[in-house]
């Protein structure tokens, strides 16, 4: 069961500051996004880009675009899975842009269209939530709020966390939400890109 969700009244400031910075860097990222989209090209087979269907805001399917970091056929044999640390489908240059979350640029358009935002739980695949839901009833809830390019979870942990601890500070974000959290969050998030800590 996912809930009553966040007061659409305390989200007027989140809104209007995706709109803003989402705009900013979208257009700072383009080239970038054009350098690594040649990059993937040369060094890889299969498309620039990496579309998937998720969960979005309340349950209400969305899609995002990622630059592809993962082998065409990474899920072929395994069909969906949890992302991990160090996953080996995950090629060269791939390392590096989700290391520096170079891969994540094209979803600035995304937060432009209102299917996400800056801060807030990462969008998670259908099948996946169908099957965390059954196992933690708690899984749902952390669709009460717009899904984020960055969020409390990937600042504390990232691919190292468990499905059922991602849910837990999903969830802690959501019940503490606030614009400050939110730009504590965004602060955090860039000084992990620039220390190198990758990401999460």
């Amino acid at each position: 069961m996912i809930g009553t969700p966040v007061p659409k009244s305390k989200l007027v400031g989140k809104r209007i500051c995706d709109i803003i910075f989402g705009i900013l860097f979208g257009v700072i990222s383009l080239p970038i996004i054009l350098v690594f989209a040649i990059i993937i090209k040369l060094t890889s087979k299969g498309p620039v880009f990496f579309r998937q269907k998720r969960v979005g805001y309340m349950g209400k399917p969305i899609v995002i675009t990622k630059l592809r970091s993962m082998r065409n056929d990474a899920e072929k044999m395994t069909g969906a899975v949890w992302a991990k640390k160090d996953d080996p489908r995950v090629t060269t240059v791939g390392k590096f842009m989700r290391k520096t979350r170079v891969d994540e640029l094209p979803q600035f358009w995304s937060i432009i269209k209102g299917d996400m935002s800056l801060v807030g739980p990462r969008p998670e695949r259908f099948v996946l939530t169908e099957e965390f839901s059954e196992k933690w009833p708690d899984f749902p809830r952390r669709l009460r709020i717009i899904p984020g390019l960055t969020g409390y979870a990937q600042i504390h942990g990232g691919y190292d966390l468990k499905p059922n601890e991602k849910c837990k500070l999903d969830n802690y974000y959501i019940d503490h939400y606030s614009l400050e959290f939110d730009f504590k969050i965004a602060f955090e998030t860039l000084k992990i890109i620039i220390t190198g800590d990758g990401a999460r």
